[in-house]
């Protein structure tokens, strides 16, 4: 058959038969059977050390996450468009999505610490200030340092290990506190002990590093919110990256309809009852609040999406540090903030310290101009009285009562609501 078409190759006139022969070609092998298909090549996406951050752990945050990445099962959302390129490393956070079986996608926020320029300006003066240096191994310079040293040899997380650093969550430690930092910490396996035998040195200078900079993944992995806790879920970190649940910041809502504003400013005092008041006694309270400390997930439920300015203060144990004892500084201190930076004291923070600042910086933004007469006349004057300080005879219960007093009716029952719907129509909760 081949040798056949192979003659005809030389022979045949007609056009069509002619583009048949040259199709199948005059190589006999070729001719009986069809050429196998060329396999399709997958896009390999190249992240690099430098952009995730890796090249700098172990003073990084962590790697339980990184094969996710890898495995392209977290995605930027720049990879759903035909360039499939990285975002820029600049950036302070983006947006992904994520994946447990390839099939169903779910949106997360990507995000540093803090931004690229203040890392590498904290990394310069690691090594100029340990090594006198320019360039140098992180790893290897922060090993050397006394504190971390301390660290090594110590059997259990205590408040003289942690002394100075720039986390509000640590300027007031307990020992219940930092218990429940080691016994939860996510980037080792769960030994569920209060002591530090299962954690490595590599494991000890993450967890050093991740409070030193930026506290916000322990806050979430310590206070999680299948507990009820209002915080985003973690899910990882991979170098200096940091993936967790997606909210949508607060000011995104600043425009949103009269009875959305009041259902998320009745969720705002409920967030602030709940860190002054809940079980386990801890008091929380925020050093500085905008409008990205706080997010809505996409059922419309609010959460903190910052909590990298949330201090902490045990009700049932009390400091264990005097604020002499604050004033300690090295090298951990001083890698976001100025070493210069005073602490807050301990005993200075008040109840009514979160609700003023909120009725100083967001609730105005949110509020203001949505709402008919006399019900706009109250609010307002409620948010002067706030925004003052509420005088030293209120107190913040009695504040937050009040104004939601004023927010209940205001609310709607309906699917936008998703998180409470259709409970509404059925609770007097609501």
């Amino acid at each position: 058959m081949g040798r056949w078409i192979c003659c005809l190759c030389s022979t045949v006139a007609d056009p069509l038969m002619l583009l048949l022969v040259l199709a199948l070609g005059c190589n006999p092998s070729t001719a009986a059977t069809a050429s196998p298909p060329v396999p399709h090549a997958k896009p390999s996406y190249s992240f690099g050390r430098t952009f995730l951050g890796l090249d700098k752990c172990n003073a990084c945050i962590g790697t339980s996450i990184c094969k996710k990445f890898f495995k392209e099962e977290i995605r930027f959302d720049t990879w759903l468009s035909s360039h499939l390129k990285l975002p820029p490393s600049s950036l302070l956070s983006y947006s992904g999505n994520y994946t447990d079986d390839a099939k169903s996608w779910r949106l997360v926020d990507i995000t540093r610490l803090t931004s690229k320029y203040q890392h590498d300006r904290a990394d310069k003066r690691i090594c100029t200030s340990l090594l006198k240096t320019k360039t140098c191994s992180l790893e290897r310079a922060l090993r050397r340092t006394q504190r971390f040293q301390k660290w090594l040899r110590a059997k259990r997380l205590t408040p003289d290990l942690v002394q100075g650093l720039s986390s509000p969550m640590l300027r007031c430690p307990s020992q219940r506190l930092l218990d429940r930092i080691v016994r939860r910490y996510a980037e080792v396996p769960d030994a569920g002990s209060i002591y530090m035998d299962h954690l490595t040195d590599r494991d000890k200078l993450r967890l050093l590093y991740t409070l030193a900079v930026n506290s916000h993944p322990i806050l979430l992995q310590i206070f999680p919110d299948v507990e009820g806790w209002p915080f985003p879920r973690y899910l990882g970190s991979c170098g200096r990256l940091v993936v967790s649940a997606s909210t949508r910041p607060l000011r995104d809502f600043f425009g949103a309809a009269p009875e959305v504003a009041a259902d998320l400013a009745l969720q705002l005092l409920a967030v602030l009852r709940s860190m002054a008041t809940n079980d386990l006694n801890y008091f929380f309270y925020f050093t500085r609040v905008d409008s990205g400390t706080f997010g809505v997930f996409s059922n419309g439920h609010l959460f903190i999406r910052d909590a990298s300015t949330l201090g902490i203060i045990d009700k049932e144990e009390g400091s264990q540090l005097i604020d002499g004892q604050q004033e300690y500084k090295d090298i951990f201190s001083c890698l976001t903030v100025d070493c210069q930076s005073a602490f807050v004291s301990c005993g200075s923070i008040r109840e009514k310290h979160s609700l003023v600042m909120v009725c100083q910086d967001l609730l105005p933004k949110l509020l203001a101009g949505k709402f008919l007469p006399p019900v706009r006349e109250r609010i307002d004057a409620f948010l002067q009285r706030c925004a003052r300080g509420l005088g030293n005879d209120r107190g913040a219960s009695e504040a937050l009562a009040e104004l939601a007093e004023i927010l209940k009716p205001l609310r709607s029952c309906d699917s936008r609501f998703a998180y409470r719907y259709p409970d509404c129509r059925y609770s007097d909760k609501y």
